[in-house]
């Protein structure tokens, strides 16, 4: 029987980030996936100007009380760009109502990046999360967002591997078991990300060559594929590896192209050969 996961993100008609980045990854992976939309944008918003943005808080609501009707449950509920502080809540509420007593619920906490909150966010999102935090098994923060939920200051000259532990283990003291921080280098050639499990105390590096430049909508190809991985029975650490070759591959292969990367990787050329990867 296929698993069923229901991703809440918004859609960003162009550019491959959120759920046109979700939807094939996830499918590919064998896994039934439904969708929660939270906003439609006409892009999204990194490096465009002018782009359209049409909440959707108030269809929320009406969508749960129909599909309560149908006693829908999910085996995972993951959660990507909120638009609102409201629908923070409301997420809150519809981990109660679909949820059985294995679902795994991953919250990616999209608030930042570089040290400082996106522009259409305020100080209460960063409370919202942190309550979706204690409802969360695995949290997907970047170093930004990381220290946003710990209100600690960002270190804007690169952090040690100690510091990077204390982070792990104070993240996981707001609720969820596992961690898995992106972001994380320790020299200029190397980025991924780390990984902490509260059941067996240990932190593992993962870190990948890297390519510079700015790729947008890499952080929902990782987090995609990891759950990907997850929904087959993979360990933690065996699912972030796979995760994280995947979006580095993206990212090589969008880089020789040489296009404007504002409208995503090319993760698409990758799907053939991570479906035959996860079942590995």
């Amino acid at each position: 029987m296929h698993k069923r996961i229901l991703a809440v993100h918004d859609i960003s008609c162009i550019g491959r980030c959120s759920l046109t980045v979700a939807l094939p990854i996830l499918s590919v992976a064998g896994i039934e996936t439904s969708v929660l939309p939270t906003a439609v944008l006409s892009t999204h918003t990194g490096n465009f100007e002018g782009y359209t943005f049409r909440d959707l808080t108030d269809d929320i609501e009406p969508i749960c009380e129909h599909w309560k009707s149908l006693n829908i449950k999910f085996d995972a509920i993951y959660t990507g760009y909120l638009g609102s502080v409201r629908q923070i809540e409301l997420v809150e509420k519809l981990i109660n109502s679909f949820s059985h007593d294995k679902t795994i619920v991953i919250v990616d906490p999209v608030m930042g990046d570089n040290g400082k909150l996106y522009s259409n966010l305020t100080p209460d999102f960063v409370m919202g999360f942190r309550r979706l935090s204690k409802r969360a098994d695995i949290i997907t923060p970047n170093l930004t967002e990381a220290t946003f939920l710990l209100d600690i200051p960002y270190e804007k000259d690169g952090y040690t591997k100690e510091q990077i532990e204390y982070i792990l283990k104070e993240l996981s003291k707001l609720g969820p078991e596992k961690i898995v921080l992106t972001g994380v280098s320790f020299t200029s050639s190397r980025l991924g990300c780390a990984v902490y499990d509260m059941n067996s105390g240990g932190v593992e590096f993962i870190l990948e060559q890297k390519v510079e430049g700015m790729f947008h909508g890499t952080g929902d190809v990782f987090a995609s594929s990891l759950i990907a991985g997850l929904m087959n029975e993979l360990p933690l650490v065996k699912a972030v590896k796979l995760a994280e070759s995947f979006t580095a591959d993206a990212i090589r292969r969008t880089d020789k192209e040489g296009g404007e990367t504002r409208y995503g990787v090319n993760f698409e050329e990758g799907l053939a050969d991570f479906s035959q990867n996860i079942k590995k």
